[in-house]
């Protein structure tokens, strides 16, 4: 999701990789190209099809990782302002999704006459447009209006259930009935942990959940968890009890039903604190800088510039991730209107629209997401969504 202030370039990379397999799952799940390209590469089709999604839950552990810098910083002014920054991650979240909303919306209309396929959105309705525009289209029991969406609402929520969770914990650390161990950051940090195996034990394991963070909250919580072992001093008790708790909340996960999901949730906040905890260890800048702050220096290399590709990639990751579903119903449409029946070319279709959907996230993300939105700015796009669904549903009426 969008970039943090606490940058990394291992975790702008890992975003990256986990984008572009994400991207490549729902172009392996959405036709046409697939379904014509699968005799070429059957394996690597279904794999993306069945087991691509799971790079979702390396997001929701990178996002508590990063989310718990914002909020649990030594000072706690984070936590106690939890209103005032659930409102800025709204906007922050709401004017790009917009933006690509209204780009989605356009792309079916475009596409909708063309190609007959499951995969291509019908008319929006008035509430439809509305539920997406606000994040509440699986609340409220309305279909999506672009592939993905459902992940920035889920998002919101883990942010804004966390804000809360830890700015309740904070204030109830003031009541005279608590020991004197019990401070703020200490309550607040177990009522996370809390929280996060109550997900994993319990809420997780009920599928009617999924469109609330609660049945998510297990792997966002253990990225927190991940972050604090990562942060706590060398060698100390409190790394080590982290550590310890991230391998219990797993395993007891795993042991009462095992989910694929919730093994790779696991498996990623793990290889967190191992790497990052080494590089804390061996004094390697996790920002990109050297230890005295000084940016650090790389001989220039063409390996240099390739090996930089998934960071770059991960840092507009959700501009990319945004705006990829109109960008391949537009190429799906175009090659299985000239090439039905291609093999060669549904793949190499499948292959351009990768590539497209970077260039549309680049540009999507220097143009919008970059810069620093308002209120006024992400009212006057969500207005734009209900605006250009209601264009759409009355030009299909008036050509029809």
């Amino acid at each position: 999701m969008p970039s943090s202030p606490s940058r990394s370039t291992l975790i702008d990379s890992v975003k990256g990789i986990a984008c572009a397999t994400i991207v490549a799952h729902h172009l392996a799940f959405y036709g046409p190209m697939s379904d014509v390209a699968q005799p070429l590469m059957p394996t690597l089709i279904a794999w993306l099809y069945e087991y691509g999604r799971m790079a979702v839950q390396v997001f929701l552990v990178l996002g508590g990782y990063l989310a718990a810098a914002r909020f649990c910083a030594a000072d706690g002014a984070r936590g106690r302002a939890a209103v005032p920054e659930i409102g800025r991650r709204f906007v922050r979240l709401a004017v790009p999704y917009a933006v690509a909303l209204v780009l989605a919306v356009l792309a079916a209309a475009a596409v909708r006459p063309w190609l007959d396929h499951p995969s291509v959105p019908g008319d929006p309705s008035l509430p439809q447009l509305f539920a997406n525009a606000l994040m509440l289209q699986d609340v409220v029991g309305e279909e999506a209006l672009s592939a993905g969406v459902w992940y920035v609402a889920i998002d919101f929520q883990l942010f804004a259930l966390s804000a809360l969770l830890l700015a309740a914990a904070r204030r109830g650390a003031r009541t005279p009935f608590l020991p004197a161990w019990a401070g703020e950051q200490a309550l607040a940090r177990a009522a996370v942990a809390a929280a996060a195996a109550l997900s994993l034990w319990v809420f997780n394991r009920q599928p009617g959940l999924d469109a609330w963070a609660v049945y998510f909250f297990g792997a966002y919580g253990l990225g927190m968890m991940a972050r604090w072992a990562v942060d706590a001093p060398r060698g100390s008790a409190g790394a080590a009890a982290w550590v310890l708790l991230i391998g219990l909340w797993g395993a007891v996960a795993l042991a009462l039903e095992f989910r694929t999901r919730i093994a790779v949730a696991w498996g990623t906040s793990l290889w967190l604190v191992a790497v990052l905890g080494w590089q804390a260890r061996r004094g390697v800048a996790l920002a990109g800088h050297g230890v005295d702050g000084a940016p650090a220096r790389r001989p220039p290399s063409r390996w240099n510039a390739w090996r930089g590709w998934p960071a770059r990639l991960g840092r507009m990751s959700y501009s990319v991730f945004l705006v990829h579903f109109p960008v391949c119903l537009l190429v799906n449409a175009v090659v299985s209107g000239l090439w039905p029946a291609s093999p060669v070319i549904n793949a190499l279709g499948m292959a351009a629209a990768m590539a497209l959907s970077l260039a549309a996230g680049r540009l999507l993300y220097d143009r919008v997401e970059r810069r620093v939105p308002s209120w006024a700015l992400a009212l006057r796009w969500q207005a734009g969504v209900v605006g250009a669904g209601m264009v759409v549903v009355f030009a299909a009426g008036r050509l029809g």
